[in-house]
């Protein structure tokens, strides 16, 4: 018997693995401007489920996770439904069996340095989220203190930037401020153990559900698709730091003049390798592993 489908995102798919599991399956599919490119991005699944792994083992003791297990041979009977033993080991390195989560309708940011849509709102305002900021700070600057910037997304609209008080109309004041406390917990760890590594987190994005009764850390965490990091010897305030993320697909689009409404351009091979290569080099610094190790590897 096959797996029900539950949801097909830009992204992951979602899979009824039965018992409160859900198969999560990270895809090659690769989103820029909120527009699904024809051609894949060879491994991106792959870095995005293990990068997950590796940073939820580094912040079990912080907070629970959805977490059931990466390795196939643990995957339901149902997911031979791929097509046999090929299909499972299709799956291998991208999916994950979960447990089923009541997940709260918040994107949890939290922002370390003025970059992205946060930069375009300072030079605009003055603000970030709303929140007054020192005047004269550059692109790329340290905040002087990382911000919990929390955005919801209503059906069919792009993330909006919600406050404080209107995330706690959603879930509860308590909840909000747990939820709020685990991400600057989780991030500040975060920063730590990048600059060990000679990196910058400039911001990220956190997702919780609720796990019997407790918030745990869901869907993916401190991946190149969820956060923004720059090599610390390359960040200059007042530069666009380069990112390890999709920043050279987002580069050739605004080079050609798309007008980022569908159907997105045929993509160079160039640009696939290289932001291959960008997600790669991205997981790989930043756990200091070898994705030639982590599951679904090409023997």
């Amino acid at each position: 018997m096959s797996m029900a489908l539950l949801h097909s995102g830009k992204v992951r798919d979602l899979y009824d693995a039965g018992d409160d599991l859900i198969l999560m399956v990270a895809s090659d599919r690769m989103s820029a401007f909120d527009v699904v490119m024809a051609e894949p991005i060879p491994d991106k699944g792959r870095v995005l489920t293990a990068m997950t792994v590796h940073w939820l083992g580094e912040l079990a003791d912080l907070a629970p996770s959805h977490l059931v297990s990466a390795d196939p041979t643990d995957f339901p009977p149902s997911a031979s439904a791929f097509g046999g033993e090929a299909g499972v080991s299709e799956l291998a390195g991208r999916a994950l069996l979960v447990r089923r989560a009541q997940m709260l309708p918040l994107e949890c940011i939290v922002r370390g340095y003025l970059a992205g849509s946060g930069w375009k709102e300072y030079q605009e305002s003055g603000t970030l989220h709303g929140m007054a900021l020192p005047p004269g700070l550059r692109q790329a600057e340290k905040l002087p203190e990382a911000l919990f910037t929390p955005s919801t997304k209503a059906t069919g609209e792009h993330d909006r930037n919600i406050t404080l008080e209107e995330a706690a109309d959603l879930v509860g004041k308590d909840m909000v401020h747990v939820a709020r406390d685990l991400c600057m917990e989780a991030y500040d760890r975060a920063v730590l153990a990048a600059a060990r590594r000679g990196l910058l987190v400039a911001d990220t994005k956190f997702e919780f559900g609720v796990i019997d009764g407790k918030l745990a850390l869901c869907d993916e965490v401190l991946t190149p698709d969820s956060s923004r990091f720059w090599p610390a010897d390359e960040w200059e305030p007042g530069t666009n730091p380069p990112s390890f993320d999709k920043q050279p697909l987002r580069d050739w689009l605004e080079a050609i003049g798309w007008d980022k409404r569908p159907p997105p351009p045929s993509l160079p091979p160039e640009v696939v390798t290289e932001t291959s290569a960008r997600y790669v080099t991205a997981y790989e610094w930043m756990s200091g592993r070898s994705l030639a190790d982590w599951y679904g590897a090409k023997r």
